[in-house]
């Protein structure tokens, strides 16, 4: 009797396997034959053409390109470079306080006769005491006189404390519609009439922006 400790127990093992592979290919179930696949249809003539006529197309590509490639490589390293150089700059250049000026955003200044015509029609409502109205209306016009020279900064929803922040309008212009709206903003949501000198120092800035750059650069 086999206990199926020891050396006793390998030849019980090795019998059995040898049975259990005989009864697994005397199983007419599995298929140990070789299977012979049958032979694939050769490809129909215009394929095999146009594959020759591509072929005859695109080998002079080849050849051109082949020929081109130290020039090409060069280019398209300076390309890389010059991608790299533009993203970096356009994610450092605010952060180092670089200003992209036009030459239209460094000089531009309201017309002249627009501006004196302005302040003509801003001073008849202060001479009579109107002081809110008379700096409103500088506001109104300013943000309209932006708006007609920058049509792509000022949009319906643009409030006075974000266009006197904005960097693509000239820094004259800024200073002057800051000084103008904080003295608006006052009126309208601290409910505080404004006085004689809260009109002047509206008019001043307005005056100095509009008519003494006209006057330097002229």
């Amino acid at each position: 009797m086999t206990t199926g400790k020891g050396n006793d127990a390998l030849p019980a093992r090795g019998e059995d396997f040898a049975q259990a592979w005989q009864d697994t290919r005397a199983d007419a179930s599995i298929q140990y034959d070789r299977v012979e696949l049958p032979d694939q249809p050769p490809p129909p003539d215009w394929l095999i053409q146009f594959m020759h006529w591509l072929g005859d197309v695109l080998s002079p590509i080849g050849a051109l390109l082949v020929h081109l490639w130290p020039f090409l490589y060069w280019i398209l390293i300076a390309g890389g470079v010059a991608l790299l150089a533009y993203v970096l700059w356009r994610l450092i250049g605010p952060a180092l306080g670089v200003k992209r000026k036009t030459s239209r955003e460094e000089e531009w200044v309201p017309d002249q006769q627009e501006a004196l015509a302005l302040l003509e029609e801003a001073d008849r409502l202060a001479a009579e005491g109107r002081y809110d109205e008379a700096t409103h209306l500088l506001l109104r016009r300013s943000v309209g006189q932006i708006a007609q020279a920058r049509p792509d900064i000022v949009e319906p929803s643009s409030t006075a404390r974000e266009l006197s922040a904005e960097p693509r309008i000239p820094e004259g212009a800024r200073t002057a519609f800051a000084v103008i709206a904080g003295r608006v903003e006052r009126s309208l949501f601290a409910l505080a009439k404004l006085s004689s000198d809260d009109w002047q120092a509206a008019r001043d800035a307005y005056s100095d922006f509009a008519l003494q750059q006209r006057s330097l650069a002229a």
